[in-house]
């Protein structure tokens, strides 16, 4: 962790000096997602559970530019997972994912590309099932992440982004995702 603090620390001064005719991202977007995602659960005792699959959804935003160099932004997305792991005891599948958040974005030059730094509250689903009783828990966590985004034609853009996220009971998860939106 304190490695992804020192370098979110050496990314913001480094972009502290964008050149002045790179132009902050602003107003509303909406975007498509789909990537890799990596559920671990430490079990205590029983030791740990580890899978992977993949990730899809959608999300919004509204960025507000304060400077040339700079934009807050808001975030919300649901995205859902493929991660399931069957054996013997049954079978426990990661679901539905909500997040809403904050960002910070720094633009990368006239053309409308960026990065950004985000973190926020989320909310997932998982369900266990063993054949005679199926049960669905809702853990509550925080979501950090960073990413960028490149301009394509007017106002569309493509993108990737690396999220970790900590939920209670010891569940972890790291995406990675890719992107395609577009800004109004």
């Amino acid at each position: 962790m304190k490695k992804f603090f020192a370098l979110t620390a050496a990314s913001v001064a480094a972009l502290a000096a964008t050149p002045a005719l790179a132009q902050a991202p602003q107003g509303q977007r909406v975007e498509a997602l789909v990537g890799y995602d990596v559920v671990k659960v430490d079990l205590d005792a029983a030791g740990k559970y580890k899978d992977e699959g993949a990730v899809y959804g959608v999300g919004a935003g509204y960025d507000f530019a304060l400077s040339n160099g700079a934009s807050l932004g808001v975030d919300v997305e649901a995205t859902d997972s493929t991660v399931k792991d069957s054996n013997a005891a049954g079978t426990l599948k990661a679901g539905r994912d909500l997040y809403a958040g904050g960002r910070v974005s720094f633009p990368l030059g006239a053309d409308g590309s960026n990065v950004y730094l985000k973190g926020g509250y989320t909310n997932a689903r998982f369900t266990a099932d063993n054949g005679l009783v199926k049960a669905s828990e809702n853990l509550d966590g925080y979501r950090l992440g960073a990413g960028a985004q490149f301009a394509l034609s007017g106002k569309a853009y493509v993108g990737g982004e690396y999220r970790f996220s900590d939920y209670e009971s010891d569940v972890t998860r790291h995406q990675v995702a890719l992107n395609v939106g577009t800004r109004f």
